[in-house]
């Protein structure tokens, strides 16, 4: 019976655009998704933006749109990405979508009839200057486990830990800066610490193969208790008051769940949406329902996720699922996360971030980015570095150097000298040349079913090796002078051909472009892996023209040119050296390290803009600074600065000022190359003094 998959990747916030993170899990999952084909199976792979939740109400209050707009132009622009990656998803939908609202509101029906739905009154936090409950990721503070300062309110970034933002230390508001305060409300819990639910997940959880070595150990410590009774599962809050961006709560007015609850269940709303249009039939004759389908036991689901939402995957999700009446994942693959240039964290302002459009906008090839991304993945919970100089290597040396150097050393002759035809036989050497490459299908196959990218790249290109090897004793270029050895170089020449076909359907999932050019050029239907096991015999190829360049550096270099702030040069527009002082004069001014907790336009300016920033005092301070034509206020929040603490109050018509940011620029601001905030190294603190 054909395998039939159900394939999903993480659902995107509908906040901002793609990341190099976003992309590289699409390319994992998309080459999984093309080797299940190519093996003959039937696969639905499907995603959808995330468009629920505080954060999206804000962002789109701030920009004058309604959530619904907003988030309507942000997935406007997402097909750029995939189509620029070939990326294949075969539906894109919406969590805001009716799917996701209906399905939503009858999962939770479900878990009350189960028993596991319980509304008790709970203390939150409430922001008195925006007159609203805070959501949690818009509370921060310090982790009440390890310490770290800014973190979030629901977990830590730095060691992990899951909590609720009353157990944060020293909590404040990312919307004002304010103190919160505690009101009580009533909120409904999916009751996770049921024993029926703790007994299910520690049996789900360790069914064999179902989850990674290291995923499953995490999961040990969220179900350990300590010496106290402390710990373990707790129930989970899945509600949120209004005013809130998302899906209402059946029978409690004012209450909407927490787009950690929806959020999964997109999965399943674009999934319907798919079958609605009738995306399934169209492509594999699919009769059945979306009911009908997803309650089928042998159809397999599986979701590729990040590291940093292991817990919702892993706990949350399939017990919604199963309380609800519902399927479980097959498996939830989890992978790391994605460094550049030996493991330092992407920063867009340090010129380290790879920008997926950028990429593209520079003319560099998306398999180049997708074979350098599969050499690097392999089946654990590792990050994966973006080396400049490794990457040009690998894309030269494999790919130019290897592969397609196979059918460049090849073609032409057989175009000038045999028109174009293969030759039936190929002689013993070459027999046993691909029969040991066709003899390797089954190892490649095992490794794209286990995810073992890397190891499977390694292995085409020791097989291309072989190939060139093969060609190097031959030397078809000698053959082609000596008179007499045309029937060798006919053998030679289609040996090389046959075998770069095979490389050719080894390489299909991670090369689908290229790949195409190579059936085009071999006068060939679409290659599966079944094709592997035959021959092309005496078959007439067309024209060979180049498939590949190589990696010129020079684009990884402007791939990761810096921003101008950081280029050391003179440009017009300088100012001369102000008079000299003395160190006294210098130390009467005070400089400060400053978060910048928020940022936002001031109605009534074009100049402006409002900064909330964190001086290490236990409060916040207002400052109004004229860099409106060189920032969004978005791309401000959570950096560090650097402020004059001690400068006089300032009374302006739109409030107070408390201080001024530094700024580097010309003498009239305006000459290239423009205006920069100056932006602390890591390491630095609010309320550390600049001296």
């Amino acid at each position: 019976m054909t395998r039939q998959l159900f394939v999903t990747t993480a659902l995107p916030y509908a906040n901002g655009k793609f990341h190099i993170g976003h992309i590289m899990e699409y390319i994992q999952a998309d080459i999984w998704v093309r080797y299940q084909r190519l093996m003959g199976r039937q696969v639905h792979f499907v995603g959808a933006d995330d468009a629920h939740g505080a954060p999206i109400m804000i962002a789109a209050e701030k920009a004058g749109k309604t959530p619904q707009q907003f988030v309507a132009d942000i997935a406007a622009g997402r097909q750029e990405y995939l189509d620029g990656f070939r990326i294949a998803f075969d539906n894109w939908h919406s969590t805001d979508g009716i799917e996701n609202h209906e399905l939503a509101q009858d999962i939770y029906r479900g878990l009350r009839a189960n028993g596991l739905i319980e509304v008790r009154p709970i203390e939150q936090f409430y922001d008195p200057e925006k007159g609203m409950f805070l959501p949690d990721r818009f509370i921060k503070g310090e982790c009440p486990k390890c310490g770290t300062k800014d973190q979030y309110g629901d977990s830590c970034e730095s060691c992990g830990a899951v909590y609720s933002p009353t157990e944060l230390k020293n909590p404040y508001s990312a919307l004002s800066g304010a103190t919160p305060v505690l009101r009580t409300s009533d909120h409904h819990f999916f009751k996770l610490s049921d024993p029926r639910c703790v007994e299910f997940l520690q049996q789900w959880t360790q069914e064999s193969g179902k989850l990674q070595s290291e995923v499953l150990n995490k999961i040990r410590e969220w179900f350990t208790k300590d010496e106290n009774g402390q710990g373990g599962l707790g129930d989970w809050d899945i509600s949120r008051d209004a005013p809130y961006f998302g899906i209402e709560i059946p029978d409690a007015p004012g209450k909407y769940f927490y787009v950690w609850l929806d959020a999964p269940i997109g999965y399943l709303a674009s999934l319907k949406n798919y079958f609605d249009k009738g995306g399934p039939k169209a492509k594999y004759g699919e009769t059945r329902d979306y009911a009908a389908y997803i309650a089928d036991p042998a159809v397999e689901q599986y979701h590729f996720i990040g590291k940093d939402i292991t817990y919702f995957h892993t706990l949350f999700w399939p017990a919604t699922l199963h309380f609800s009446g519902r399927k479980t994942p097959t498996n939830v693959f989890v992978h790391g996360f994605m460094t550049v240039n030996n493991g330092e964290k992407m920063s867009k302002s340090r010129g380290t971030g790879l920008d997926p459009l950028k990429y593209l906008s520079l003319g560099m090839d998306p398999h180049w980015l997708r074979y350098y991304i599969a050499a690097k993945l392999n089946a654990r919970v590792e990050d994966i570095d973006f080396n400049a100089e490794d990457f040009t290597s690998r894309v030269n040396s494999d790919l130019v150097g290897k592969y397609v150097n196979i059918a460049s050393r090849a073609a032409g002759f057989l175009a000038k000298r045999f028109g174009g035809q293969l030759s039936g036989e190929v002689g013993v050497e070459g027999n046993v040349l691909l029969d040991g490459l066709q003899a390797h299908r089954d190892t490649i196959t095992t490794l794209y079913e286990t995810r073992e990218f890397g190891k499977a790249l390694r292995e085409i290109m020791a097989l291309a090796d072989r190939v060139n090897e093969y060609v190097d004793r031959n030397k078809p270029w000698e053959l082609a002078k000596q008179a007499g050895a045309d029937a060798v170089l006919h053998d030679v020449c289609t040996v090389c051909i046959e075998a770069f076909r095979l490389l050719t359907i080894y390489l299909k999932p991670v090369l689908p472009g290229v790949v195409e050019q190579v059936e085009a050029f071999l006068q060939v239907e679409p290659m599966t892996f079944a094709d592997a096991d035959r021959r092309l015999g005496a078959h007439l190829i067309g024209n060979y023209s180049h498939l590949l360049q190589r990696v010129d550096p020079k684009l990884l270099d402007a791939l990761f040119e810096p921003p101008p702030a950081v280029v050391d040069k003179q440009v017009p527009g300088g100012e001369d050296i102000a008079e000299e002082i003395k160190i006294d004069d210098f130390s009467r001014v005070d400089l400060r390290i400053a978060r910048i907790v928020k940022a936002e336009t001031v109605d009534g300016s074009d100049k402006l803009l409002r900064l909330t920033l964190d001086v290490g005092e236990g409060r916040t301070r207002n400052v109004f600074s004229g860099i409106r034509s060189a920032y969004r206020p978005e791309d401000l929040e959570g950096k560090l600065t650097v402020m004059v603490a001690n400068l006089a109050p300032r009374k302006m018509k739109f409030g107070l000022s408390e201080g001024m940011v530094l700024a580097a620029s010309h003498a009239d601001g305006k000459a290239a190359p423009g205006l920069f905030v100056l932006e602390p190294h890591a390491g630095a603190v609010p309320g550390m003094r600049v001296r």
